[in-house]
């Protein structure tokens, strides 16, 4: 069995990349526990391993005493001298084990070591794999869709993994055999259980990355991508910036008649995506991000406040649905946006006026 073993341990190297030295001190301390777990660990053992020999030894150890109390750990100095006649009081006797009951144990914790290895192994290379493509996008086939929870089982090339609904594009279906694009989001080196990565549709990190391998000029690095925010399946918006003023980042990135920004949005499932132009400047900034609506003034109320004036046929389409492009607007920024139309706002400055002088009247101003 012990050539045997060494045979496996060396293939498991050339295979693996398991060193065989690392594999040895695994079945070291298995052989160790497998045996005091025998001896309801009681036993004290030892195991010798010589790997030019290809042979592995497991010895009992006992102290040598004057008067056996525990026979799981002592031995007398007479009965120890049977065993080697050079053994004296207070040292440490060790008895071979018999090679039947040892080779029983060691086939059985040897194969046990080995088969965990080769787990411990694959894990750790997939998740070497998976750590060079986290925040990258890689592409997988479906292997299955389970029909109850609509989760997607897919084959990323390094292993099989759920693309759970909540990650999905609202509204996309996948067929079998089918080739998606993914967004790695996390990748789990702890635990060894349970997935080792995690896959998205849904984060924004997906545009971004489809943005940047599909846009030369954001490759090279003359546009950048500044910000970022995105409802799946519903709109994104991405603010831009070119590091040359002969290049217009918007334009670089929408292409001879939208044909760069069509591809992304075919990925997308058709995902509405609004490209601006950033600026330090707050008010341009945020005037940009309201788009397509057109801002009359912004007024910056503190450092991350502020309110958006805009004409009364404009405010709905600056709220937008529901309030998605204010709410866009606002992630993009970082700042709270009040949007009003002007006669609101007069409105409101008037009704703030009269107050303040109906109190310095001394009149009684209901509220």
């Amino acid at each position: 069995m012990n050539s045997e073993l060494f045979e496996a341990l060396e293939l498991l190297e050339k295979e693996k990349g398991i060193s065989v030295d690392y594999m040895l001190e695994r079945v070291e301390a298995a052989l160790i526990s497998a045996y005091k777990r025998d001896r309801n660990g009681l036993a004290n053992v030892r195991v010798d391993i010589n790997k030019d020999k290809k042979s592995i030894r497991m010895f009992e150890q006992k102290n040598i005493v004057e008067e056996v109390v525990d026979e799981e750990q002592e031995i007398t100095l007479e009965e120890a001298r049977k065993v080697n006649k050079r053994y004296s009081l207070g040292g440490v006797c060790e008895t071979e084990l018999k090679p039947k009951n040892f080779r029983r144990l060691s086939a059985q914790t040897a194969k046990q070591v080995i088969i965990q290895g080769i787990r411990e192994a694959e894990r750790s290379m997939m998740i070497k794999e998976y750590e060079s493509k986290k925040e990258e996008i890689i592409t997988a086939i479906v292997d299955k869709v389970d029909p109850e929870n609509e989760d997607v089982l897919v084959d990323t090339g390094t292993s099989k993994v759920y693309l759970k609904k909540i990650d999905q594009i609202p509204g996309e279906h996948f067929g079998v055999g089918e080739r998606i694009k993914v967004f790695v989001t996390e990748v789990m080196k702890e635990t060894m259980r349970g997935p080792l990565v995690s896959l998205s549709r849904t984060a924004p990190g997906l545009v971004k990355r489809l943005f940047e391998l599909e846009i030369p000029e954001i490759q090279d690095g003359t546009v950048v991508i500044m910000s970022i925010t995105r409802e799946a399946g519903s709109r994104t918006k991405m603010a831009v910036m070119s590091r040359d003023e002969n290049v217009d980042p918007i334009g670089a990135c929408i292409g001879n008649r939208g044909m760069r920004i069509q591809s992304i949005t075919n990925e997308l499932r058709g995902e509405k995506i609004d490209i601006i132009k950033y600026s330090e400047d707050p008010v341009e900034y945020i005037s940009a991000a309201l788009s397509p609506a057109t801002v009359k003034e912004v007024v910056i109320d503190s450092e991350k406040s502020c309110r958006v004036v805009v004409d009364a046929d404009q405010l709905s389409l600056a709220i937008g649905k529901e309030g998605q492009n204010a709410r866009l607007a606002a992630r993009l920024t970082g700042f709270k946006i009040d949007i009003k139309t002007r006669e609101a706002l007069e409105n409101e400055e008037a009704a703030k006026q009269a107050f303040i002088d109906a109190a310095d009247d001394g009149e009684s101003v209901e509220i």
